[in-house]
This record gives C-alpha cells, structure tokens and sequence, in this order.
C-alpha cells in the first residue's frame, strides 16, 4: 500500500472517529463563526454541519451569554491557555433537551466544556476548538443526593405529627436566641402553651382524636405567626414559639390572638365536634438570666398560673412573682 494511500485512510479513521464520537466538537473561527460541527452536535441541535458553516454562533443559539463566553475565550486567544467550564457554575453552554432515559427528569443536558487555542503554522491563534461533554447523569445524581440530604436535614429537626420544629431543634434555636441577646441590647419574648384538659380528650375519645387535635392547634399556630417568629412542639400537648425581636406587650396581643382562634375552633372528629382551649404563659428576656433554660422556667411559671387561674388564658411572667 503506496504511502498516499495510508494517509487517505488514516484521514478517513480520524474522520469518522470525529463523527461518531460521543462528546461534541465544535471549532469557530476568532469571529464565533462556526467552522466544525460534528456528529454529536448534529444530532443534539437538528442542525446539520452544513447550515451551520459559517453562521455566527450567537445568532444560531440565543441562550449563550456572549459576554459571558468572551470573556472566557479571550484568555485563550491572547495567553493561549485552555479554559473549562462545569454545570456547577453554569448547567449548559448549548441548550440541548435531554433524552438520556436514566435521567430522564432533568429537561436539559447538563454540559462540562473545554475550550483550546488552535494556532496556525506562525503560532497565531486562529481558532477556538469547543469539547462539550454531556454530564447529566453525574449532575442529576449529585442534585438528587443534595436534595435528599436537605430533606433529611429538615426531617431531622422536624416534628412528624405537627411539621413544627421538635424539640431538639427548637430549644438549640433558643439557645442561639439567648446568646445574641446577650450580647446585643434586643428584646425578645418566650411563649409557651399547653392544650387545657388534654387528657380528657384522649381518655373520652382516642388517641386518633387527641393527635387530630394536637395538628389541627399546630395549624392555628402557624396561621398566627410571623416570618421571624420560631414555632415548635415542647412536648406531648405543649408548644413553645420564640418570637424574636418583640416585647412583651407585643406578645400578649399575638398570644392572646392565638388564645381566641384555638377557642373558635370547632375540630370535626368522626361524627363529634370537639372543642379545645389554650393555656399561655409568657416571659420576655432580661439580662438577669444566665442560661436560656431559666428564661424556659420563667415561661413555664406563667404558664403554669395560666392552669392555677383556670385555664383558657394568657399569663405574663414578672420578675416579682
């Protein structure tokens, strides 16, 4: 086989390898006008290398940032130095659908890119050679898993019959409460209710009945907070909110608030209307505490002369008492 002949043929390997390959080519001249366009990026655009030859890349796929992509390129034509981009920091360069089937619910392909100086025989860049490859089975996965570990996170700190905070998280979040307004000259104010005659509820109706009400308060809670306010469930029939940056004369208008509207609730069990009130006691911070657990007593003395004055109403803590 004469030498003419080998160097056909090898053109013709490297030629179909550049088609058949499973990563997108793509070289434009210093103008972004598209010079190359292989098999990949047909087949993902609908665009043969054909209509594409010569088109300004700008005008071809409107979803590309072009200040963005020039500043990307410039580096590589001045310094001759590659440069990368990662879906992390922008899922695609081409807006491609994605039809990958292990993937199927991401709507795009996501894209990583290389992107190489091509010179000429004088060490003139001249063009820009574009690698795309299709990563979305690695983003998808790795977005997959992030949302998984958030919706762990928040089941963590998350109480399952009321989908208020727990415990743990809510009592850590007034631990941090009491740390700042030890250090800055803010008010805040602890509430802490409690379902009057709890038990009878339990005891008459059920156990389904008392977690029907436990929920359907929870729901009154949250109706009657604020975005900055931090509601959680104490305890079995007990709920504490920390309302943050208010006084107490704020907080006994919004807990007397929430007093009222558990004492309009009519809960629909099976074929009985029950009715069920609140007992609130609150205390507002002051500086004489020296750990976050006090202000919880304080709050919880108010609360429990709420219960001795005979139920259904709003107590404030005062130092004196």
């Amino acid at each position: 086989m004469s030498e003419t002949s080998i160097e056909v043929s090898e053109i013709h390997w490297l030629m179909d390898m550049f088609q058949t390959v499973d990563v997108g080519l793509v070289v434009l001249n210093c103008d972004y006008r598209i010079q190359v366009w292989n098999g990949f990026m047909e087949n993902h655009s609908g665009l043969t290398p054909r209509q594409v030859r010569d088109s300004y890349l700008f005008d071809l796929f409107s979803e590309i940032d072009e200040d963005w992509l020039r500043r990307k390129c410039d580096p590589v034509i001045l310094l001759k130095n590659r440069a990368f981009t990662i879906w992390e920091q922008r899922p695609y360069i081409f807006k491609f659908r994605n039809y990958r089937p292990i993937t199927g619910s991401a709507e795009y392909m996501y894209q990583n890119c290389t992107i190489f100086p091509l010179s000429d025989t004088r060490g003139q860049v001249t063009h820009l050679c574009f690698i795309i490859y299709d990563v979305t089975d690695v983003a998808v996965s790795r977005i997959e898993l992030e949302s998984m570990n958030g919706r762990l996170q928040q089941l963590s700190k998350t109480d399952y019959l009321t989908q208020l905070f727990n415990r743990g998280h809510w009592e850590e979040s007034l631990n941090q409460e009491y740390k700042r307004l030890q250090r800055y000259p803010h008010q805040s104010t602890l509430l802490m209710c409690d379902i009057d005659h709890f038990k009878r509820v339990n005891d008459t109706y059920g156990h389904s009945a008392g977690d029907l009400v436990i929920q359907q308060i929870a729901d009154a809670v949250r109706k009657n907070l604020r975005a900055t306010d931090i509601a959680g469930r104490y305890g079995g029939e007990e709920y504490a909110i920390l309302l943050v940056e208010t006084n107490l004369e704020q907080a006994a208008h919004l807990a007397e608030r929430l007093r009222k509207s558990v004492e309009q609730l009519s809960i629909k069990y099976n074929s009985q209307i029950l009715k069920v009130t609140l007992s609130i006691g609150l205390a507002e911070h002051n500086k004489d505490m020296t750990n976050y657990r006090q202000w919880l007593e304080a709050a919880d003395k108010a609360l429990y002369r709420s219960k001795a004055g005979g139920r259904n109403r709003v107590t404030c803590y005062s130092p004196l008492d």
